[in-house]
């Protein structure tokens, strides 16, 4: 084998692989980049203001029967798991159901998981604007007198810069979250 030839195989066998994720991939996405909806307290939050963390982000309602306090109680275990890189994760629910979700039922909801935890809701026009942006599905759905959600399951990871980087399946555990959480950021290194 000629000399550059040798060369060109050893730099090859530096360069590195991106990582691999349980989760969907989604870097490089066009869509999920912002939002503008209002906290608890009544301000209102860009996803600007949570560069230099990682997010995890839901949508889902507080009535919801199973995904979505399954998704919010698999965060606080994701967090657990991290140990002390837990406080690099900010976790934000956003409503799909503004109709019936006022901030202090949004507050007392996520607290109940952990008091960390933002839930964000905006009226009917930045929920749809929101839903579009980030590709989510949710639809009202009748039930006798009242009615339930029918949303999408997925929860967003974004990276420290803000951007979309994993879809997280709705049937993935707490550890397989972490993994990717944890290879995302030895990737940031």
């Amino acid at each position: 084998m000629a000399g550059g030839a040798m060369v060109a195989l050893a730099l090859a066998g530096c360069e590195r692989s991106p990582p691999s994720y349980l989760a969907i991939d989604l870097t490089g996405a066009d869509f999920g980049r912002t939002f503008a909806l209002q906290d608890p307290g009544g301000r209102t939050r860009t996803l600007d203001e949570f560069k230099g963390r990682y997010v995890m982000l839901f949508f889902g309602f507080t009535q919801c029967p199973d995904v979505c306090p399954t998704a919010l109680a698999r965060a606080v275990e994701v967090r657990r798991l991290l140990g002390p890189d837990a406080d690099k994760l900010q976790v934000l629910l956003v409503t799909v159901d503004p109709e019936r979700e006022t901030t202090e039922v949004l507050r007392s909801y996520t607290a109940a998981f952990d008091p960390g935890f933002i839930a964000l809701r905006g009226d009917a026009q930045a929920t749809e604007a929101v839903a579009r942006e980030f590709k989510i599905h949710y639809a009202r759905v009748p039930t006798g007198n009242a009615y339930t959600m029918d949303h999408t399951a997925l929860t967003y990871i974004l990276d420290v810069e803000g951007r979309l980087r994993l879809a997280v399946r709705h049937e993935q555990t707490p550890q397989e979250v972490a993994q990717d959480l944890r290879t995302l950021m030895k990737a940031a290194r």
